[in-house]
């Protein structure tokens, strides 16, 4: 075997290979590769054309050892038969990766196995956990915590009572209130809610705010109906069930659903398997404005949440060296269709 000394790009290359080729220190090639570093231009453009030249890769993971920081975040999410999950997760990674972030997606295939990914992130180094999901109840929730070696979990789209735990959703209280009068004020009587799962820590408020709101403001109490998950094939064979051979006078005049996936679940059966009109013999709204709602097939009026604003929110949740009285709830808007 020769001696012969092998040039760098013979092996795996280092640090010291690239500051050598930029004729700079180990410590600028360092610096060069962390995102709020302070370095010269001309010493970066240095760096990276060796880099270039090279084909050189920083170990991220090396280089968050030598800080406080990884830079990582863990992002926990289920339930996929809800069309919402995918625009808010397309809308969250961009943001988060446009400002830096690298992203740890972990699907989550029920409450057991939350609490396990919950547990699984917390060893693999993330600066915070977010979680978007139904799976998360208040006792998965505390064992993640008192286990937990992040700095911050932050539930995404609900609201958590948890006072170790950061929430960035839609203010459902408001958006409630602002559906039930609109119900209200086109002249709709018999509104059924129909509800998705119940949790006991991160928490929709729709239900109960639109059953209360309308019994209190306009005197009787509006039926209500529960789906065990954000499905429309579950949520299809429910409102079915529930409706079909009931006589005209007998059905809801407008369905209020939790969310668009209800809402198409339900718009398919009222048409296909009931043979009724939406809205003539019954409307629909939804909640999230999921890209299927604008189709022609379901024309959903619902309620649009600002993700845009609710993930530039979490950015600088992110960045930000508190950890508590984070909480925010944000204004979202109604969009008005041919469904109601």
């Amino acid at each position: 075997m020769s001696d012969e000394k092998k040039p760098a790009f013979a092996g795996n290359i280092t640090a010291d290979d690239v500051a050598a080729e930029a004729g700079v220190s180990r410590w600028t090639v360092n610096r060069a590769f962390r995102k709020d570093a302070s370095i010269s231009s001309k010493s970066l453009e240095k760096v990276r054309i060796a880099a270039e030249r090279l084909g050189y890769v920083p170990d991220l993971r090396a280089a968050s050892l030598a800080s406080d920081r990884s830079n990582l975040v863990a992002l926990l999410i289920d339930d996929f038969a809800n069309p919402h999950k995918l625009v808010m997760m397309e809308r969250l990674t961009r943001i988060l990766r446009r400002e830096g972030w690298d992203i740890l997606l972990v699907n989550t295939l029920g409450r057991d196995d939350a609490g396990h990914a919950l547990l699984n992130a917390s060893q693999r180094r993330v600066d915070a956990v977010i979680l978007i999901g139904i799976q998360f109840d208040d006792e998965v929730l505390d064992t993640a915590l008192h286990a937990r070696r992040f700095r911050k979990l932050i539930i995404f789209a609900r609201t958590s009572r948890n006072p170790d735990t950061i929430s960035i959703a839609v203010d459902d209280v408001h958006a409630m209130k602002e559906i039930a009068n609109y119900v209200h004020e086109r002249g709709y009587r018999r509104p059924m809610f129909l509800a998705g799962p119940r949790t006991s820590s991160a928490h929709l408020l729709r239900k109960e705010t639109f059953v209360d709101y309308w019994r209190r403001h306009f005197g009787n109490e509006p039926e209500t109906v529960s789906v065990s998950a954000y499905d429309p094939a579950l949520a299809a064979g429910i409102v079915e069930d529930t409706l079909a051979g009931r006589d005209a006078a007998m059905l809801p005049d407008i369905l209020v659903c939790e969310n668009d996936a209800l809402a198409i679940g339900a718009t398919d059966v009222i048409r296909h398997k009931l043979g009724l009109r939406i809205p003539e013999d019954i409307a629909i709204t939804g909640f999230d404005d999921v890209p299927q709602a604008e189709g022609a097939n379901y024309r959903l009026t619902t309620y649009r949440q600002p993700l845009t604003d609710m993930a530039e929110y979490l950015v600088e949740v992110l960045g930000s060296a508190e950890g508590r009285d984070l909480d925010r709830l944000f204004a979202g808007r109604l969009i008005v269709r041919q469904s109601a």
